[in-house]
């Protein structure tokens, strides 16, 4: 394995393993790396929807504030390399190959123990951890869980803040299929005395949190009780808010990231950065706040791909996301014409999730994509009527758009993350032609 090439190929080839809950496999990795995880100053983020919103805004947050800042995020949608970046910006092809290189030699010896080979996520996370400690050192590293969070690869990390965005009917073949089994799972990140900051609405999510918090003596944070942020009104790219904790309180922020939701994440990144600099002495003030905030770019969130005619790309992978998206459709478009364009993975409530999208639009479409997860043709046919129709490919469905629209008609691309991955990297091309 010599190439940036080889290397990838090798990482993805471990998707054959499917998902492997458990921390067995990484203890092992770890240890055998000299225990590169308790080398890092790090905050945990976990939850249904939000993380990876929340993940950079506190990233922008910090590098506004001076701060070298490492994220391990999932998935990427541009860009493998962008899993692991350094305030925002993804690290080289040649680090990959000297990193799966390194991982490798331990996968293989693995392969004949007990616990069996890494799965791909579990390979990706440790070159991260490892590439922190020993490669790069940074600041400060923000982790997001991959999968729950007891279980999940990234929880071998003992964390200086841990963050719950919210929680959500989702991956429950895994998870379990209450909130409060979910939520179980996602309070697993939360260790002895590291104090946990969320936006987690339901009373019996909550009280499960509230309750492993407690056994671990660990402070609880929670929007709309011990800090809030006030939605004011939307802008162009994003929307105005206000916020007030014990520690700050700011009149009106703009986060450039556009979608009501999005203000309940930039509250969890204030917050976040308010326990730094108040516990952990990081020099963060209002303006980096600020500027973190209204600089924040985020791929496949509410992203405007193209203008005239506008077409928007959104990864709302679940029901929850789809709920945030619809209501912010309706506060945002209440007076154009919608087409929607979706297609997710086959595990997912499609059922609850296209009957929302037919609440907000004006013609909806559904396109299979590449991917062994996606859903096929197969799975979207009981849901074809007059306004849903099936299409052989979302390359047609967007060129067909872009050469017909109307002044007033909007494209929403949405569903999964990995579609709106593929997407943004066909879309030049799609709309060239």
């Amino acid at each position: 394995m010599n190439t940036y090439e080889e290397a990838l190929s090798w990482i993805h080839g471990r998707l054959r393993t499917g998902i492997k809950p458990g921390l067995s496999r990484m203890e092992w990795i770890m240890e055998r790396l000299g225990h590169p995880e308790r080398r890092l100053k790090a905050v945990h983020i976990g939850g249904t929807n939000g993380k990876g919103s929340t993940t950079a805004m506190l990233r922008s947050i910090l590098s506004e504030a001076g701060y070298e800042v490492g994220t391990f995020t999932s998935p990427y949608i541009e860009q493998f390399n962008e899993r692991i970046s350094i305030n925002g910006t993804p690290i080289s092809d040649h680090e990959i190959t000297l990193l799966a290189q390194k991982i490798r030699i331990l996968a293989d010896e693995m392969e004949d123990m007990s616990f069996g080979g890494p799965s791909e996520f579990e390979i990706i996370t440790a070159m991260a951890f490892y590439y922190f400690a020993y490669v790069r050192p940074v600041d400060i590293v923000l982790f997001e869980v991959g999968l729950g969070g007891r279980l999940d690869s990234t929880n071998i990390v003992h964390p200086i803040l841990s963050i719950i965005t919210t929680i959500g009917m989702d991956h429950i073949q895994f998870l379990g299929d209450t909130l409060a089994e979910i939520a179980f799972e996602k309070a697993g990140i939360i260790k002895n005395g590291v104090p946990v900051i969320t936006a987690v609405e339901q009373p019996e999510a909550l009280d499960v949190i509230e309750r492993v918090a407690k056994e671990k003596k660990a402070a609880v944070y929670l929007n709309g009780r011990e800090f809030s942020g006030t939605w004011l009104s939307s802008t162009e790219h994003g929307e105005q808010f206000g916020f007030q904790s014990s520690f700050s309180i700011h009149g009106q922020l703009e986060t450039g990231l556009a979608g009501l939701h999005q203000v309940n994440n930039a509250a969890l990144a204030i917050m976040a950065a308010d326990y730094l600099r108040a516990f952990y002495s990081f020099f963060i003030e209002d303006e980096h706040v600020e500027k973190g905030l209204e600089n924040i770019h985020w791929p496949g969130r509410f992203e405007t791909l193209y203008e005239k005619p506008l077409i928007i790309a959104d990864g709302a992978h679940n029901e929850e996301g789809i709920n945030a998206l619809v209501k912010t459709i309706h506060q945002r478009f209440s007076d154009r014409n919608i087409t929607i364009l979706f297609a997710a993975m086959k595990d997912k409530p499609l059922d609850k999730m296209i009957q929302q999208l037919k609440g907000v639009a004006d013609q909806l479409y559904f396109a299979p994509f590449d991917f062994p997860r996606a859903a096929k043709k197969e799975d979207y046919e009981p849901f074809v009527t007059e306004y849903a129709s099936l299409m052989a490919s979302y390359e047609t469905m967007i060129q067909l758009f872009k050469n017909d629209a109307q002044q007033d008609e909007v494209l929403i691309i949405t569903g999964s993350l990995y579609f709106i991955s593929s997407v943004k990297n066909d879309i030049k091309s799609i709309l060239s032609k």
